[in-house]
C-alpha cells in the first residue's frame, strides 16, 4: 500500500477564504478597527502598518466591496469563530433522506400491502419515498398496466396520507418512478 505524504488536510466545514495582510491586492481599502469603528479610507500599506503596531492582522471581509473593506483583528480566532459559524449550521440543516419502494408490474396483494405499510414507516419518519416500477422484456409493451399499478400504490397512500407529488409518474431508462413527499397525516 502507498503511503502519501503530501497530502494536505482539507477542513471538514466550508468556509470562504479570507485574505489577509499582504495578500490583499487593492492599493486602497477601506478600514475597521477591532471596535468596528471607521477609520476611513487609507493606502494597503498604511493599513498594514496600522494593524502589526496593534499586534493584529488587517483581514479582507468584504473584497466586493469599492474600495475592499478590510478589519483589524486577530487572523486565527476570526477563522476559529467562521468554522464554529459553519459547523452550528450545518448541525441545524435537516438532511431529508431518499427512500425507494420497488414494484413490479405482476406483484401479489400481500406484497403490494407489504409495499405499502413500507412506503408508510418511511414516510412517518420524514423521508422522501420514491416508487419505481422497472420494466422487463415483454413488460415494456404494457406500459398502461404499469401505470394503473403506481395510480393504485399513489391511491392506497393517499387514504392514510396527505401527500406532496415532488415528481409525478414519469418513464426513463426501462423504468416507471414516482417522488412523493408527506404533508399531514388524515384522520
Amino acid at each position: 500500500m502507498r503511503i502519501h505524504r503530501h497530502r494536505r488536510r482539507k477542513s471538514k466545514f466550508h468556509t470562504s477564504k479570507y485574505r489577509a495582510n499582504h495578500r490583499i491586492k487593492a492599493p486602497v481599502v477601506q478600514v475597521l478597527d477591532e471596535n468596528k469603528v471607521m477609520l476611513g479610507e487609507m493606502p494597503i500599506e498604511k493599513a498594514i502598518e496600522l494593524a502589526e503596531q496593534k499586534e493584529m492582522d488587517l483581514v479582507e471581509v468584504a473584497p466586493t466591496a469599492n474600495p475592499p473593506v478590510c478589519k483589524i483583528l486577530d487572523y486565527g480566532q476570526f477563522k476559529y469563530q467562521k468554522e464554529k459559524e459553519a459547523r452550528k449550521h450545518k448541525a441545524q440543516q435537516k438532511e431529508v433522506e431518499m427512500k425507494v419502494v420497488r414494484l413490479s408490474v405482476r406483484i401479489g396483494i400481500h406484497d403490494f400491502e407489504v409495499r405499502i405499510n413500507q412506503a408508510s414507516k418511511f414516510l412517518d419518519k420524514g423521508c422522501k419515498v420514491k416508487v419505481e416500477l422497472p420494466m422487463r422484456g415483454r413488460e415494456k409493451a404494457h406500459k398502461d398496466v404499469a401505470q394503473d399499478k403506481l395510480n393504485q400504490f399513489l391511491v392506497a397512500l393517499k387514504a392514510k396520507y396527505e401527500l406532496k407529488i415532488e415528481q409525478h409518474i414519469k418513464y426513463q431508462g426501462g423504468r416507471f418512478s414516482l417522488i412523493v413527499v408527506k404533508i399531514g397525516e388524515k384522520a
